[in-house]
């Protein structure tokens, strides 16, 4: 991907106004395993996928736990998101410690955009090769955020990052109108569909993917692989008898009668 001389140096700007190591931090977010958000008014659920890369290898941990009311997904370099989230559990720490109050949402994006925009200004660094879904509970309600390497964030309600991601967006697309209303379950369901959207028909199993939920009365915690399988198990009955009951309607509908030519 080398362009020319304009992307030797994260301060250095092209001609036509791009810094392009900041766009390959970019780009290694879209090469990193498929993660994805949603919330409600009251949870906010993220599931990723977490495939060895080898048989022999076990999986790189893609969702960390800031505290109880704040987790986060990455997707890109999984190094550089293990020392954001050290960052953000610390922060989490000094104000919890200062206030006697939890960190807000917000304000927790705010200082992890400005900690990544430093190193899109500064010669000696590079930018953090990671994009982060940041999902919390506070007191003005569920909230998901995500922070892009440029330093930018945007508040969503649903979204996908890494590879693949572009399925589970046309997917959530679809769904989004009725996630503020959705039950705890019904935001896991989406969220697992989403998922099963970026494996290109592979099957999806407890063992490739890992969701975790923070909700009203329910500090954040990742689910047990057990739990899941049975969710996928149980989706996937609903959906295929929803098949067959819709193919079975088709079949009772009388035939069009012939056309006198």
């Amino acid at each position: 991907m080398f362009r020319n001389q304009y992307d030797t140096d994260v301060t250095t700007w092209s001609p036509a106004g791009r810094l392009f190591q900041v766009e390959y931090a970019m780009e290694a977010v879209k090469q990193g395993s498929a993660a994805i958000g949603l919330r409600s008014k009251s949870h906010v659920v993220l599931a990723s996928v977490n495939k060895a890369n080898s048989e022999l290898s076990s999986h790189q941990k893609k969702i960390f736990k800031v505290d109880d009311h704040i987790g986060i997904a990455i997707a890109g370099l999984t190094a550089d998101g293990r020392v954001l989230s050290r960052y953000l559990r610390s922060e989490c720490i000094n104000h919890t410690f200062t206030y006697e109050s939890p960190l807000p949402v917000g304000r927790l994006v705010v200082l992890l955009a400005d900690k990544a925009q430093v190193c899109t200004q500064r010669s000696w660094k590079r930018p953090y090769g990671v994009g982060l879904l940041v999902a919390g509970l506070d007191e003005s309600g569920a909230h998901l955020y995500y922070n892009c390497p440029s330093g930018n964030y945007f508040e969503y309600q649903a979204f996908a990052i890494g590879s693949r991601s572009q399925a589970a967006k046309t997917y959530l697309e679809r769904k989004f109108e009725t996630f503020t209303s959705s039950s705890r379950e019904d935001l896991i369901r989406d969220a697992l569909f989403a998922i099963k959207e970026t494996l290109q028909g592979e099957q999806l199993t407890s063992s490739i993917c890992t969701v975790a939920v923070v909700g009203v009365g329910e500090p954040f915690h990742i689910m047990d692989q057990k739990t899941i399988q049975e969710l996928i198990e149980s989706f996937e009955i609903k959906e295929t008898a929803a098949d067959q009951g819709a193919a079975m309607q088709e079949d009772k509908s009388p035939e069009a009668a012939p056309m006198d030519i």
